[in-house]
């Protein structure tokens, strides 16, 4: 669901229902969670729980949040959802590791879908030699902003004039390194290399306008759209 779905964004329609009642709030933070579950899980596996648990206490977190909706308990936080699942994550597994045996995988419910073997696939292979759990944290969440930007984008150029022309060119929009060059994409789709060029560039817009819509669904106020870009590109050059 897109943000026009929405008389506001998934996330200042939760934090207002924190308050009171609004249509949709239950089905905007269920998205916002099913959509941003993996930063969770990797946070809990550097935090040291193996993959059984780790699955285990993100769903239960999920449970937990979506059913008590415990948005006051960050109240500071509220602002940005990335910042709020961190604070009401820590709270959660602080409680957890007192409770050895607790109910498992959210008491048998299962709120968000998780696919186990996907999340560990992608766990392995993070830096966490050199990442704490909160920069890890922020570094996936950034990622995943990216991942559904383009596939957003990709989305909309599947319905395009020419769908095959415009997902070629949008191989330019990963930074792939393999990608070949302007004259030779080119030629291959037969335009002139300022063609690709123009094509390119239209292309980058797009994406950025998208991404822009996707970090304005974690945002409560649109003015804090350009900082949370500015505060995700940061967390991505981290090294």
């Amino acid at each position: 669901m897109h943000a026009k779905g929405f008389s506001m964004t998934r996330w200042s329609l939760v934090v207002a229902a924190a308050d009171s009642r609004h249509p949709g709030h239950e089905e905007a933070l269920a998205e916002l969670c099913s959509a941003y579950w993996y930063p969770v899980y990797a946070f809990v596996r550097l935090r040291g729980f193996d993959t059984d648990s780790a699955q285990d206490l993100t769903q239960g977190f999920f449970a937990q949040l979506l059913e008590k909706r415990t948005l006051k308990a960050a109240d500071e936080e509220r602002g940005r959802f990335r910042s709020f699942v961190l604070a009401a994550l820590k709270f959660y597994l602080s409680h957890e590791r007192e409770r050895a045996g607790a109910q498992k995988r959210g008491g048998g419910r299962t709120p968000i879908a998780i696919d186990g073997d996907t999340a560990e696939g992608k766990y392995r292979v993070e830096p966490v030699d050199r990442h704490t759990p909160e920069t890890l944290f922020e570094r996936r969440w950034a990622m995943l902003l990216l991942e559904r930007a383009l596939a957003n984008l990709r989305e909309e150029l599947r319905e395009s004039a020419r769908p095959e022309r415009s997902l070629r060119l949008a191989e330019y929009l990963t930074g792939d390194s393999s990608a070949p060059g302007y004259k030779q994409i080119a030629e291959e789709l037969g335009m002139s290399e300022s063609a690709v060029k123009v094509s390119v560039h239209r292309l980058r817009g797009r994406f950025r306008e998208i991404l822009r819509d996707e970090v304005a669904q974690t945002v409560s106020d649109p003015g804090m759209v350009d900082d949370e870009l500015s505060h995700l590109f940061a967390a991505l050059e981290r090294k």
